[in-house]
């Protein structure tokens, strides 16, 4: 909603020649004396004077822009003002999940909120919108890359109300306080209120965990509390468990007890309640919003500017996916059921939604003779590490150097900090690694931009820095080994990275992932297939104690294992995205209930029943930071899928797949039109137009999946 911050926007084309000598990009001043290499915070109340600071800036470029300069002027000033605001939100929003000092995340907070409320005073002022106007008019003095920050910059000023009459502004800006403060408490509640489960005696769940490796596996380490309990006079052992996300979802895999697994689905997705309210709180804020601006819904002011365009595509779209995969999911649903029914030697039997995980887990272990341990030990984190170097090196040329990281600079002593360099174009952008769990530490897997990258100058670029940060853990005293899951996890997230690293924008409103939301996902989803591939794979996964290269077979069942019931998770993506569409649609005069809508919608779209009296959306964090916009994920899954079988499949680690992927997707950000980058790098086909709107090309997908 901020004009002036776009965190997931489209990176704009720009005509950097990667031929530029290293002596063309110079580095962003990095002082080792503070948080993130900002001298402003040595310490936690640092904070305050970077937003002071950052505000004094801001005003300042303020008031050169309402003098109205050149066109060319007004854009360069405006995009100094986002990244001078950035550099104080950017690296609050990373301390406050990840900085172990409590008082460093109390001064993050209130340096955020001090920003967002001056964001408002921005993104409501008429000199700025005035200057816009003027910018756009007079796009001939623009670059192509310029005249489409101006038309976004216009374009997301009225999204926020700007060219209304004061009293409806101050309604939208009151509206805007109140979504942000909702979406906060919708996301506090799912960590302070995860729920949970007595279980007597310990060992229903405990001997089953005892040969998994992570600790969040190991029953009393880390998911329970007060091993010893006494239950009705008797001395009987049993623990508390906490059904957060990452438990349950551990407990729904590994637990043989059905009636264990029952009070925890149930338990866990009645969690948290409060969430119920405050939904329903968000929904019609944003349906108020919306309305005041001139939108039938949330969903057709969140999609207007974004390659779907509308509501109805998304809706058309998710659909003609939900009619092309339920025959294999129906298929896969009746093969579990029919598993249950001869493990537990019965003539008939009920397919339970607690079923899921564990017997499509016994299911892949027994077809494919999958073992944990066998693979994780293919996989430490070190060397994980090492294969996204060797990748980058392949793909583009470009090595990894570590630098040495100053005590301050960093927030705790597992941050590893990584320089990018290409030997003819100098240094690319700074990456900070932050992959081990830890008390204090949100359970989190994200890519975050401290800083995104521009031209200061003809000659000066600012280099971008960002941060990887993710919850992988161990036992004690042994290495971080990840799982298939996790390491298609990291691939992701470094597919974010790339993206930020890699763009070479010409404003750093457009930097990197700063696209349109149904575009942005594309280069974190192609990197996950890199991830399955044997001889991407073969260059950096060893034993961790023989030093093997780990077996070709054994990569041919994982990617087996992890399509085997591939219908029914991309069943599971499409629903979710229809619950997201449903909930911000067109309202009701009357109101609705989410719960009978999530309830109906599951019936209608997936092959499960919905279990009574649970709500799982009420901890579907999504519909807060990707209202309206779930479906996004489906739309990247489609891109990346096409591109991988034209572009990368034949040779991922080549050159020539790198220099395509560089020149041609990344180093674009968001600044240039999303659907240009996809047909150029492809060639036509890999998107369809409906309506106004553009959907993917589902071909590649469906084949991939065998739908």
């Amino acid at each position: 909603m901020y004009a002036l911050i776009r965190r997931s926007s489209a990176i704009v084309g720009c005509k950097l020649q990667f031929s530029r000598t290293a002596s063309t990009f110079t580095a962003p001043i990095i002082n080792d004396t503070g948080l993130y290499g900002y001298s402003h915070l040595k310490t936690a109340k640092g904070f305050q004077r970077f937003a002071e600071d950052a505000i004094e800036r801001s005003t300042e470029l303020l008031n050169h822009i309402s003098s109205m300069p050149s066109a060319p002027e007004i854009i360069r000033k405006l995009d100094e003002i986002s990244d001078t605001v950035c550099s104080v939100i950017d690296a609050a929003e990373l301390c406050r999940h990840t900085h172990p000092d409590r008082e460093f995340v109390e001064e993050a907070s209130r340096a955020s909120s001090r920003l967002n409320n001056f964001l408002h005073y921005l993104n409501s002022n008429q000199s700025i919108y005035k200057a816009v106007l003027k910018a756009e008019n007079e796009g001939d003095s623009l670059t192509d890359e310029g005249k489409r920050a101006a038309h976004f910059l216009r374009n997301d000023l009225e999204n926020g109300g700007i060219h209304l009459s004061p009293e409806r502004l101050d309604q939208v800006n009151q509206l805007n306080t109140e979504i942000v403060q909702l979406c906060r408490k919708f996301s506090t509640n799912i960590v302070t209120d995860p729920g949970h489960v007595d279980i007597f005696p310990a060992s229903r769940v405990a001997k089953p965990w005892r040969h998994l490796v992570k600790p969040i596996y190991q029953v009393p380490k880390d998911i329970s509390e007060g091993s010893n309990w006494c239950r009705d006079g008797k001395d009987e052992k049993g623990f508390r468990l906490v059904t957060s996300p990452s438990n349950l979802q551990h407990v729904l895999q590994c637990v043989s007890d059905a009636e264990v697994r029952k009070m925890a689905y149930v338990q866990g997705y009645s969690s948290p309640h409060e969430n119920i309210t405050i939904l329903d709180k968000l929904i019609a804020a944003r349906h108020e919003f919306a309305q005041i601006l001139g939108y039938k819904s949330y969903s057709a002011f969140a999609l207007h500017s974004t390659m779907a365009a509308s509501p109805e595509v998304v809706i058309s779209f998710l659909l003609e996916m939900s009619k092309v995969v339920r025959p294999k999911a129906d298929k896969e649903f009746k093969a579990i059921k029919e598993f249950k029914r001869i493990k537990n030697c019965e003539q008939s039997i009920d397919l339970e939604p607690w079923d899921e995980g564990y017997y499509t887990w016994l299911m892949k272990s027994s077809a494919y003779n999958m073992n944990s341990l066998a693979v994780t030990s293919y996989f430490p984190l070190e060397r994980c590490i090492e294969g996204l170097k060797i990748l980058v090196e392949s793909l583009f040329g470009v090595t990894f150097r570590h630098i040495p990281l100053a005590p301050s600079e960093s927030w705790h002593p597992d941050v590893i900090k990584i320089l990018l360099q290409h030997p003819n174009e100098g240094e690319l952008g700074y990456l900070y690694l932050d992959l081990k769990s830890r008390m204090g530490k949100d359970p989190i897997c994200a890519h975050f931009a401290i800083r995104g990258g521009r031209w200061v100058s003809d000659t000066e670029y600012q280099l971008p820095i960002v941060a990887l940060v993710c919850d992988f853990s161990c036992p004690k005293s042994t290495s971080v080994m990840l799982n298939q899951q996790e390491v298609e996890t990291l691939f992701h997230e470094f597919g974010h990275a790339l993206h930020s690293l890699l763009s070479r924008t010409e404003y750093q409103h457009f930097s990197g992932t700063r696209a349109v939301l149904d575009f942005a996902e594309t280069p974190s989803t192609l990197f996950e297939h890199f991830a399955l591939d044997y001889r991407v794979l073969s260059t950096f996964a060893k034993h961790y104690s023989t030093n093997d290269v780990i077996p070709k077979e054994l990569v041919k069942s994982m990617v087996e294992a992890k399509n085997m019931f591939s219908a029914t998770e991309l069943q599971r993506q499409i629903f979710y995205a229809l619950v997201d569409q449903t909930l911000f649609g067109e309202q009701p005069s009357s109101g609705r209930d989410t719960m009978s809508i999530v309830a109906d919608l599951k019936q209608q779209h997936t092959s499960w029943k919905h279990v009574d009296g649970t709500h799982w959306h009420t901890r579907f964090n999504h519909l807060t930071n990707y209202g309206a916009g779930y479906y996004s994920y489906l739309y990247a899954r489609c891109f990346s899928a096409t591109i991988w079988e034209k572009i990368c499949k034949e040779d991922p680690l080549s050159p020539a797949t790198g220099s395509a992927l560089r020149e041609k997707l990344l180093q674009h950000g968001g600044a240039k039109d999303p659907n240009d980058i996809l047909n150029d790098l492809v060639g036509n086909g890999i998107t369809r137009t409906r309506g106004k709107g553009v959907i993917p090309d589902i071909t590649c997908l469906c084949n991939m999946l065998e739908l």
